[in-house]
């Protein structure tokens, strides 16, 4: 039977030519004369709503409803969804709107949690499904979902906008640097309209030289495609599409690729041959996507998974015979420990590395000799890590333990690891981060006071004949490095020798909150350098428009903590009043360097000042940092970003009298451990806050790591603790887990995301939370839950799909400010710069500053 309801279009439409007649007349607002005795089914919210769209001049809306008890229910979505598609025209209807949605009440089924003599009753423990299938929680997450949508619904226009300016921005055929390797260049592109990337090659011509800073693509050589992603996924007919691994055989005939098509992390191996296109072997499912070639072209080793999702076992494929052939090479017992395998850069050497948190373990073989046993190179030894390359007959090691916390560099014979001697030595202020080993270079990545840098060395060409052991020796002059360091007060570097082994050039990939992305070539052996490529940001864009600061808080103990900041000149008042959005993660000794974001100038150009805190526990400083925010010192991760967010309201000690923000107009976002700091920082101190995006957050952490049976819970011990054995872990993860610091007071808004698939934060623990608050809080400000019911940790896989993930979380932002209709300013902002400045990227010059 047809609707005798007009669709909510047909309705508006009608609304825009005669609905004005009625707005502000008295008989406009007489609701039982426009409502047909439906005035009975409606909520006193719903009768203030209807009365606010016929003050409005819209009551239109109601003339064609039926009577009452025929499509009750569709009269009530009709009337919210026809407030939140006026809002434009009568932005007051908005807050009669709110009121009437009802967000979803979780059912409380009470489980007791017990440990050490306490026992915590879990309200919303049900919400868990490890199959993700049951109806109860996916009938929930889609109220949630659908809650979500119906809130937001008045930015639809906005968050479309929002997506038009970033894809505006973005160069769709655009294409990596080539990487040049065994006579190729190998790169991924992407093209227009599609989105994701497509591997391909074209070959080196005959007789081209070695590769200098200038090296590049003959267009002429034809192209070859290895995979094409878009294709692959199409052909498959699924919804996600994700590849974690994908290398050619030494003899660049073979292409093997891991391939995860739902979002969980378990990755199928596929092998084809390049020239014909077919595949050699029966997939394999259920490997972590880390593989690699032996040097005989015909034998691979890959990773699986335990029913943990641990990547625990080493197998060894020979192409052409059956998977259940396969050989186990090595199998992980310790379930703190998680293995990967590797070859490298020299490709003499294959790598099973095992590693839990603090302490690691490798065992090599040679390449050549795939069916060899894997040689330990240095016994496990607690607190104890190392990684591990080679060049000639000598191993260099990155090592760190009790002792040497920000690692040094030693060099040993190949057959004799235990007979390493220093080459770096290790130094409180300056932590080693990697080495990358070339036939005569090497590059030291390195740490210092929150920047990071590099150092290029020389090395004797005949290793063999002159032995490693010349590099100790001061008068050698190899320990006198050249360094890479830029001038801006905050950005990110990655050096490291690109090409074949024996290649002279050293590639260096630049960013800041400023700068594109920007890849910088050097021919090590003339010194001369070319800019390879700045990412391409179309719309006019002109970085002199903003600036970037490094400011410094004092946290809660005197220590002095890093903050990086980015916002437009001309527009960021920086006296209070400016929206800020503020960024913190602090955890596992990652480094939350600054980089540029495309996407993030839509908040810019609308005078967003956005900061990042470099808080304890992340790696910014060097490992004591690190080890200064985890296990019983977590709380400083929290205390730091708070001390972070009191200095830009101008609250903090040696703030210097400068205000940049206000906690009416101060938001914050973080994802997984990052959404743990979100959590506890809105449990401690709501009054600070305006909103927060907790993405995907670990936020339920006494829970989870008190249950072995969850993936990571075991190698997390040593990032945490474990509550379960130590009551006074227990007490002091108590004090800090989000979910278990909940109460009854006022909170900022909040938008938690979630993935359903997600194997590393379990979709139930923001699902938790959100119920948890909407128990107990005592506001009536936003509160959302969003689940991607295809997706996992790392959210939906299109770059198209990102861009509207982002536009939604900066909608949310906008509409908490009241600054849904707020436009860009100038160029530089998208859509609108590219109309004026004929779509033109970034001019490409090589950062300031620059030393080698």
């Amino acid at each position: 039977m047809a609707s005798k309801v007009l669709p909510i279009t047909a309705s508006l439409a009608v609304g825009y030519v005669l609905g004005r007649k009625f707005g502000g007349s008295a008989e406009g607002v007489n609701l039982r004369r426009h409502l047909h005795g439906n005035l009975t089914l409606l909520s006193r919210q719903e009768r203030k709503l209807a009365a606010a769209l016929i003050q409005a001049g819209h009551a239109h809306i109601f003339r064609s409803w039926p009577a009452p008890g025929i499509r009750d229910a569709e009269k009530r979505r009709l009337l919210v969804a026809a407030a939140a598609q006026l809002g434009s025209v009568a932005p007051g209807l908005e807050e009669e709107r709110l009121a009437v949605l009802l967000p979803p009440s979780a059912p409380q089924q009470p489980k007791l949690v017990e440990a050490h003599g306490d026992a915590r009753a879990d309200k919303y423990y049900w919400l868990r499904d490890d199959d993700r299938k049951a109806p109860e929680v996916v009938r929930h997450l889609e109220a949630e979902n659908a809650y979500t949508k119906a809130v937001m619904a008045d930015t639809e226009a906005l968050q479309e906008a929002l997506y038009a300016e970033m894809r505006a921005r973005i160069k769709e055929d655009d294409q990596q640097v080539p990487a040049r390797s065994h006579g190729y260049y190998y790169y991924t592109r992407q093209a227009t309209g599609q989105q994701y990337g497509i591997h391909c090659r074209r070959a080196v011509p005959p007789g081209a030289g070695p590769a200098t800073e200038t090296d590049g693509v003959d267009e002429s050589v034809p192209e070859e495609v290895l995979l094409d992603e878009n294709a692959r996924k199409e052909a498959l007919g699924v919804s996600y599409y994700s590849v974690g691994g994908a290398e050619t055989s030494p003899d660049q005939k073979l292409y093997a690729w891991a391939e995860d098509t739902v979002g969980g992390e378990k990755y199928t191996l596929h092998v084809k041959d390049i020239a014909k296109g077919t595949e050699l072997m029966k997939p394999i499912p259920g490997m972590s996507g880390n593989f690699e070639w032996a040097a005989d072209n015909a034998t691979l080793f890959y990773v699986v998974k335990d029913h943990l999702d641990r990547p625990y076992k080493v197998l060894r494929h020979k192409i052409g015979t059956p998977s259940e052939q396969d050989v186990v090479v090595y199998e992980e017992a310790d379930e703190a420990f998680y293995v990967g395998v590797g070859k490298t850069r020299s490709e003499q050497l294959i790598i099973i590395s095992s590693g839990s948190a603090v302490t690691s373990e490798s065992r090599f073989i040679r390449a050549d000799e795939p069916e060899a046993e894997f040689r330990v190179i240095l016994p496990r030894v607690q607190d104890t890590e190392y990684s591990v390359t080679d060049r000639g007959s000598w191993l260099f090691l990155t090592l760190r333990d009790k002792a040497r916390p920000n690692s040094e560099l030693l060099v040993a014979p190949l057959g004799e690891p235990g007979k390493a001697e220093p080459l770096i030595p290790h130094s409180r202020d300056v932590k080693l981060e990697g080495v990358s080993l070339g036939r005569g270079w090497m590059v030291v990545s390195e740490r210092s006071g929150g920047q990071q840098r590099a150092r290029v060395y020389p090395l004797p060409l005949d290793p063999a004949k002159q032995g490693e052991a010349a590099l100790l020796r001061p008068q050698a002059g190899a320990l006198k490095g050249e360094e890479v360091v830029f001038d801006e007060p905050a950005y990110s570097l990655s050096a490291y020798l690109t090409g074949d082994f024996d290649a002279n050039v050293l590639r260096m990939s630049y960013t800041s909150l400023t700068t594109p992305s920007t890849t910088i070539d050097q021919d090590l052996t003339t010194g001369k350098r070319a800019v390879k490529k700045v990412a391409p940001v179309l719309g006019g864009f002109d970085s002199s428009r903003y600036t970037t600061e490094r400011l410094w808080a004092t946290a809660a103990d005197g220590v002095k903590v890093p903050i990086s900041l980015v916002y437009r000149k001309d527009l960021a008042k920086l006296d209070g009043t400016d929206p800020v959005l503020l960024n913190g993660y602090g955890s596992y000794e990652i480094s939350n360097d600054p980089y540029f974001s495309s996407s993030r100038l839509s908040l810019l150009d609308r005078g967003f000042v956005f900061v990042i805190a470099h808080v304890r526990g992340g790696g910014e400083m060097g490992r004591y940092w690190y080890e200064d925010g985890k296990m019983q010192k977590k709380a400083n991760t929290f205390s730091d970003f708070i001390a972070v967010a009191e200095h830009l309201c101008g609250r903090g000690s040696g703030q210097g009298g400068r205000v940049l923000a206000s906690p009416s107009k101060l938001c914050i976002e973080g994802r997984s451990a990052g959404g743990l700091l979100m959590g506890a920082v809105l449990n401690a101190r709501p009054d600070l806050f305006h909103a927060a995006i907790i993405g995907v957050g670990f936020v339920d952490a006494l829970t989870t790591m008190l249950d072995d049976t969850i993936p990571l819970t075991i190698i997390e011990r040593e990032e945490w603790g474990d509550p379960a054995a130590d009551p006074q872990v227990y007490a002091y993860m108590k004090s800090y887990s989000p979910v278990d610091n909940v109460k009854p007071q006022d909170y900022p808004h909040i938008l938690a995301l979630a993935g359903l698939h997600d194997p590393r934060v379990g979709y139930w623990e923001p699902a938790k939370l959100v119920a948890k608050l909407r128990e107990l809080k005592t506001d009536a400000r936003l509160l959302l839950l969003k689940t991607e019911m295809g997706a996992g940790h790392f959210s939906v896989t299109g770059r198209f799909e990102r861009l509207k993930e982002i536009a939604f979380e900066y909608a949310f932002l906008l509409k908490t400010l009241g600054m849904t209709r707020v436009p860009l300013a100038g160029a530089g902002a998208g859509a609108q710069g590219a109309e004026q400045a004929g779509g033109a990227p970034a001019a490409a010059s090589a950062p300031s500053g620059s030393k080698l």
